[in-house]
């Protein structure tokens, strides 16, 4: 959904790095692009996700999955009230917006943004696997604690939970399902890129709609998203939303999803930035 979160405190700041802009590179104006400044506001806003410290990790990826769970809340809802899923993708917009205006994380985010401060060596690989596993263990946490709640306060919506529950959990785990993983991956860090390449907020709201559009209303398979809405079934008593039932689908989307977000999405942009990231290599 959204390149996140400025939200650091001051000594991660100072850990990060004392080189707050690219000044040492020398550019030339004839060759310099347009995708060269993009993936400077990249780095330079993503930098201070992988110096985040542990509290503050767990913390944003919990917050960012009670946002998404707020999201599965008005899609839960309007399929019940309406039986159209492009309805209900519609409504769940508001989960992927709320990422972007609450500066929060979702594990899905981290396969472009992360990727590239990496790879510009302002930061490390064990710094990007660290923000890897706490996002999604914060991810989880949270979407669970606010999936409870949506089954409790909410009954009516029991029935809607199990029938989209099914639809995940008794998914077959062969290759229509790693590849609807897949596009899920890629079309969510091509949220990332298109909010990043951007200072126009409406832009990145008008990108939040269209991704939910595409990820929900398309029948594909986000490991987070659809996480939560077994999780619903799953406080609701839904027999498909058994653990032992969501752990496989679980680690099997998840693997596609990484697919998607790293090699369909990230690499290309790798390939078409490897200049520029050479220069902020030097420059370190």
């Amino acid at each position: 959904m959204t390149e996140n979160s400025p939200e650091h405190d001051a000594s991660s700041s100072a850990n990060a790095t004392s080189k707050d802009e690219p000044h040492e590179r020398e550019d030339d104006a004839g060759t310099t692009e347009e995708k060269d400044h993009a993936l400077d506001r990249v780095i330079l806003e993503g930098r201070p996700r992988l110096h985040r410290g542990t509290a503050d990790l767990l913390a944003t990826g919990a917050v960012a999955g009670i946002e998404v769970a707020i999201g599965v809340l008005a899609l839960l809802a309007v399929e019940a009230a309406t039986g159209s899923r492009l309805l209900g993708a519609l409504a769940f917009s508001i989960g992927l917006i709320a990422l972007r205006l609450g500066h929060s994380e979702l594990f899905t985010e981290g396969f472009h943004v992360p990727v590239m401060v990496v790879l510009a060596e302002e930061a490390t690989w064990w710094q990007l696997v660290r923000l890897w596993v706490g996002t999604l263990v914060g991810n989880l946490v949270g979407g669970f604690v606010l999936a409870w709640l949506i089954a409790v306060a909410l009954p009516d919506l029991h029935e809607t939970a199990d029938t989209m529950a099914r639809e995940f959990t008794e998914a077959p785990l062969d290759l229509q399902t790693f590849t609807l993983a897949v596009l899920a991956g890629a079309a969510i860090t091509l949220l990332t890129r298109m909010q990043g390449g951007t200072d126009d907020d409406l832009a990145k709201l008008v990108a939040a709609v269209g991704i939910a559009l595409v990820i929900v209303g398309g029948g594909l398979f986000h490991s987070i998203l659809d996480s939560l809405i077994i999780f619903v079934g799953m406080h609701a008593g839904s027999p498909a939303a058994a653990w032992d039932a969501w752990l496989p689908w679980f680690g099997f989307v998840v693997l596609g999803n990484l697919v998607g977000g790293l090699v369909l999405t990230t690499l290309l942009r790798v390939v078409r930035s490897r200049e520029r990231l050479e220069q902020w290599r030097r420059a370190g």
